[in-house]
Order: structure tokens, then sequence, then C-alpha cells
């Protein structure tokens, strides 16, 4: 039985936002809002909570997770970024933008896809994913809550609720989210390659 947090989207509680990345650093897998849908996520190094996010949206070991990440200086930790791509991105975060990139060694094997080493990275505009990446101090394995058959993300927190009260350890209620999944942009090759229309805007990155 998932426990449920009814935490505000200006003013995060301090008190639930340290109690909820106390269930991530035990291994639990919560769903939480970002600023364009719900998103499911566990501990970066927690492999028994990667395998239960994997069985409850059906992946397979090609899937590409994202690491939320708090500020710049998580991305550059994880992903190899020339200049050109720094002043990119930090033009464009924090915001609904996923940004897919080489990975860096510190990236655990079972996050990335078997032939291409890449990571999907981003920084959320979004105030209870942001309290939670600063009190955990590292980025969160993550990736949109999307149950398996459906084409749109949940967005509803009472009904994640109702639907995976038995799969999840925490559900975050931050609030009804848009259905608009990411702008998911291409940043491992030399030019910008938009891979997904999404809620951030595509434009600044066309060739």
């Amino acid at each position: 039985m998932s426990q449920f947090f009814q935490i505000h989207p200006e003013n995060p509680q301090l008190r639930l936002v340290r109690q909820a990345v106390d269930i991530i650093r035990g291994g639990g897998v919560i769903a939480y809002p970002t600023d364009s849908a719900y998103a499911i996520g566990c501990h970066i190094g927690d492999k028994a909570a990667v395998d239960r996010i994997r069985r409850i949206r059906k992946l397979d070991d090609k899937h590409n997770f994202t690491l939320m990440c708090r500020d710049l200086s998580e991305i550059s930790t994880y992903a190899k970024v020339d200049n050109t791509q720094y002043r990119l991105i930090k033009n464009h975060t924090p915001g609904s933008y996923t940004f897919i990139m080489k990975a860096t060694s510190e990236v655990p094997r079972r996050l990335i896809h078997p032939k291409r080493r890449q990571i999907g990275l981003r920084v959320p505009d979004n105030a209870i994913a942001l309290a939670l990446l600063e009190e955990l101090s590292e980025p969160l394995m993550s990736c949109t809550l999307i149950l398996p058959g459906d084409d749109l993300p949940m967005t509803d927190p009472y009904e994640i609720r109702e639907m995976l009260e038995h799969e999840l350890d925490l559900v975050i209620d931050g609030g009804f989210t848009g259905f608009e999944p990411t702008t998911v942009i291409d940043l491992t090759d030399d030019e910008p390659v938009i891979i997904r229309e999404g809620k951030g805007d595509p434009e600044p990155f066309r060739a």
C-alpha cells in the first residue's frame, strides 16, 4: 500500500520532502509531478527499484531512462558536454526538455542502452521535483508514468494511487499536470536533432 503525500506545488513542505527522500534512499519507487506529466522514479543506484519500474512500465533493456537533475553541474557529471552544448542547455533549463547525451562512466550501465552509451538528462521546472532533487543531492532515476497500452502519461495523483497503490511506495500529490510530454533533443552528434516535439519550444534547436 503506497503512502500519499499532498505537497504544495509552489512551496513544498520540507518535512514531507525529507520523508519522500528517505523513502527513495530506502529503495522505494515513487510517483511525483514534473513540469510536463507525472514521473516514476527511484534511487540511481538501486537495481531492485529500477527492475520494479521496468515491470510497472513493461520496459525492455533498450529503454533509455532519464536522470532528473537539479542543475547543470549534475548534468556535466553524468554526460559528456562540450561548450556549445553547455550553453544551449543552460539557456533552456530548468524546462520541459529531455536531452539525450553521451553518458560518462558515472552512469550505471543498467540505465543506458546496451549498444549506445547514451542517457537522457533533464532539469525540471517544477518546485516539488526540484525540492526532492535538492534534498537527495543526486539525480533521480526517472521515466514518464505511462501505463502499458496507454498513449498518454498519467496526470492525476488520485488515479495513480488507485491504479498503482500496490506497486508504488509513495504517490506525491502535487496537483494536476498537463498531458504534454517533454521535448526530446538528441545532442550526441554535432548538430541537435529533435526526436520528439512536446511542451518545450523546439524552435531554438532547429538546424
